[in-house]
Order: structure tokens, then C-alpha cells, then sequence
């Protein structure tokens, strides 16, 4: 089937339908409208980079967490009983994703959070959508994580940490808040031996795409523990 181009209208073909690697539309933009459909159709952008068409997948398999299900090593339980790191959420919105931004990935050149995607993603924030969750260590901001809420789902984007197992202990309050919260499923995208370890799986897309449309439509709602910035 030929690759869907997107039009001026907020809308995208049947996820299902997407290219083996799990391309499956060009174009569109990143209005708020469009972006909130796509994560509600289990679909995201990924971009190739600065100066090249927007592109959307969903891909066959789909990595998630159960929340409250990430997995603590002996380091990591270590430092979340020293306290040494302090989880916040929604205070460094900004910051977080720029800083996400400009973590160096082994083979990975440049980013896909382009400058295009800080700003339809700060305007996500503003509206109440998108969230982050902060690791501070000694006053500072020493890693985190962001992403969307909607429903009883949330979709995490990307991380970055200064100090060792800052992500890890966002990514662990982030399980632990959304299981106390009545969530039902986290989406991580795509695997990693890092995420895995810590407790992801995979499961079909046709899978993930059932449960996602329950848990879109879960009463439910993500706190603000902290003020929003």
C-alpha cells in the first residue's frame, strides 16, 4: 500500500497498516489536535532530523511497562533509600525536554527532539497534556524524563540524566505515581536493553493498540504533586 501523506485535517490511517518497520504517514504538523489524535491511534513522530519531512510510525511490536512495574537492581534500591535523589514533576517542563534534546545516543546522529518538537511539546504542557517527571540531586536538576497523559495511559518520550541513576529513579517515581493513580498502561515505544531491564516487555501491535483503547477511556487523571511551571 502506498505511504499515506497527511493532509491540513488531524486524522491518519489505520495503524495497522503501517510499512514492516512500522512507518506509516509523511506530513501533517504538530498542532496540539493532531499530536493527541496520534497518541490516542497508538501512533507518534519520530523526525529524521532538522529539514526533513515529519514522519509518523506505529510500530509491530510495542515496548511498554505495567505501572508499578519497574524492576529496581540492587544500585537503584540503594540510592532510592538514601533519599540522595528527590523525584519532582512539572516544575522544569522545559528544561527537561531540551535537555532530553541534547543527550548523545550511540548510533544516533544529531536528534529526533527538534526544535519544532520542543515547542509542540511545550505547548502540550501549557494545555495541561504533557508532563515531566524530574530527578533533583543536591538542588539541581540531574535528569528526568517527559511525556503525554491522556486517559488511564501514558506515553513516555525520552530521558536524560547528569547524575548515574537519575533517569532510572524518574522512571521508577513516574511507575509508582501512575500505579497509585489507577493508570493501566505505560508506553515506551520502542525496546532497549536498558528498558528491558528494568522491567519492559513487548507485545503485538495489535495488542497494544486493544489496551490502549481501554485505557484512553479510564476516568482517570495525572496529578500535580508539584506546582506546574
Amino acid at each position: 500500500m502506498p505511504l499515506c501523506i497527511l493532509g491540513k485535517r488531524p486524522e491518519f490511517p489505520d495503524p495497522e497498516e503501517a510499512e514492516p518497520d512500522g512507518l506509516l504517514a509523511v506530513g501533517g504538523d504538530l498542532s496540539s489536535p493532531r499530536l493527541l489524535e496520534a497518541y490516542r491511534r497508538g501512533i507518534f513522530p519520530w523526525p529524521w532530523g532538522e529539514g526533513f519531512p515529519l514522519v509518523w510510525y506505529s510500530p509491530p511490536e510495542r515496548c511498554i511497562f505495567e505501572p508499578g512495574g519497574v524492576t529496581a537492581n540492587r544500585t537503584l534500591r540503594r540510592t532510592l533509600r538514601s533519599g540522595a535523589i528527590e523525584c519532582r514533576v512539572d516544575t522544569r517542563f522545559t528544561e527537561v525536554i531540551r535537555q532530553c534534546a541534547g543527550v548523545r545516543r550511540p548510533g544516533q546522529r544529531g536528534t529526533w527532539i527538534t526544535a519544532d518538537i520542543v515547542r509542540a511539546y511545550v505547548r502540550l504542557h501549557r494545555l495541561g497534556h504533557a508532563h515531566s517527571i524530574e530527578a533533583w540531586h543536591a538542588g539541581h536538576l540531574a535528569g528526568g524524563l517527559y511525556g503525554i497523559a491522556i486517559g488511564g495511559a501514558f506515553f513516555a518520550e525520552s530521558m536524560f540524566h547528569v547524575v548515574p541513576d537519575a533517569s532510572k529513579v524518574a522512571l521508577h517515581g513516574l511507575s509508582e505515581m501512575l500505579r497509585t493513580q489507577g493508570f493501566t498502561l505505560i508506553d515506551a515505544q520502542l525496546p532497549s536493553p536498558w528498558l528491558l531491564g528494568l522491567g519492559a516487555r513487548t507485545i503485538p501491535r495489535s495488542e497494544y493498540l486493544q489496551r490502549l483503547a481501554r485505557a484512553i477511556e479510564q476516568p482517570v487523571r495525572f496529578a500535580h504533586p508539584s506546582p506546574p511551571e
